[in-house]
């Protein structure tokens, strides 16, 4: 049976890329039933996009969050740095799919500001090819983490995340998750939103923050790389899913999706849908 969900909030799927676990998001799509899907940012990863890569279960992705707008589901797609390149188009929609760079949402008497964040990074606003370089380590990263996951899956030992361990015992890196969390909260509890929502940094996160100022809640999705995690909203609660802990029951129920388009008519189709 599939969860009934007010709001799911998926970022940094990174669509087209050795890294997406698509299977996995798909799996998970079909086990929910969301009132509104927002896609905070670098849902498809143009900075690395090639046609030559592009495999049928990222395309089942995208087939299937299309049929759930058909249906009436709302969704919101908010630009990040991998797919910027949509930022040109600014607020425009096609159907049930509202495509922008941010985006308010009210629930009750509370508002979420909701955004991807690489605003707030300094090396994509100074210097793009750096973090396009970035970009395409962290993707050999993830690649070399899987053939070593493989490794000790086969002698029956837990897997190893080597972003993780590289990220949390280097002080630079914690220290920039901190600041992004922290300025995140802040710019919201300036402008008097309850909730700040953000992609982008890849760690999910749920906590309180105060300031002189006042407090909010700061909120991260996290990613479908690593973490393979997404914020629900239900019953007036927020709360972070990982995938892992239903892994095993949600992927005997995975329904392939049957997908008649090549990229090219895919891409045709949506923006004859505009």
């Amino acid at each position: 049976m599939r969860r009934n969900l007010d709001v799911v909030i998926l970022s940094d799927v990174h669509l087209g890329t050795h890294g997406c676990k698509a299977q996995e998001l798909l799996a998970y799509l079909q086990s929910i039933n969301p009132r509104k899907i927002i896609l905070n940012g670098d849902i498809i990863d143009i900075w690395n996009f090639k046609k030559s890569y592009f495999p049928e279960s990222h395309l089942q992705v995208i087939s299937y969050l299309l049929n759930l707008s058909e249906q009436g589901i709302p969704i919101i797609y908010i630009t990040g740095n991998h797919d910027e390149l949509l930022r040109k188009f600014k607020t425009m929609s096609f159907g049930n799919v509202l495509l922008t760079d941010k985006y308010m949402l009210k629930q009750a008497d509370k508002i979420a500001w909701i955004f991807h964040g690489d605003v707030f990074d300094a090396s994509i606003q100074h210097s793009k090819w750096v973090a396009k370089l970035g970009g395409w380590g962290y993707d050999r990263l993830i690649q070399i983490n899987h053939i070593i996951n493989l490794g000790l899956e086969f002698l029956g030992k837990e897997k190893y995340s080597l972003s993780k361990k590289i990220k949390n015992s280097v002080k630079k890196a914690v220290k920039h998750i901190n600041d992004f969390e922290q300025t995140a909260a802040e710019l919201a509890i300036e402008n008097q939103y309850d909730y700040v929502i953000c992609g982008h940094i890849h760690q999910p996160q749920l906590r309180k923050v105060k300031t002189e100022k006042g407090s909010c809640i700061y909120m991260n999705s996290g990613d479908w790389i690593e973490n393979l995690s997404a914020l629900e909203f239900h019953n007036n609660q927020w709360t972070i899913f990982y995938f892992e802990d239903h892994k095993k029951e949600l992927m005997q129920n995975l329904e392939e999706v049957e997908f008649n388009y090549s990229l090219d008519e895919l891409i045709i189709s949506i923006l004859d849908n505009k």
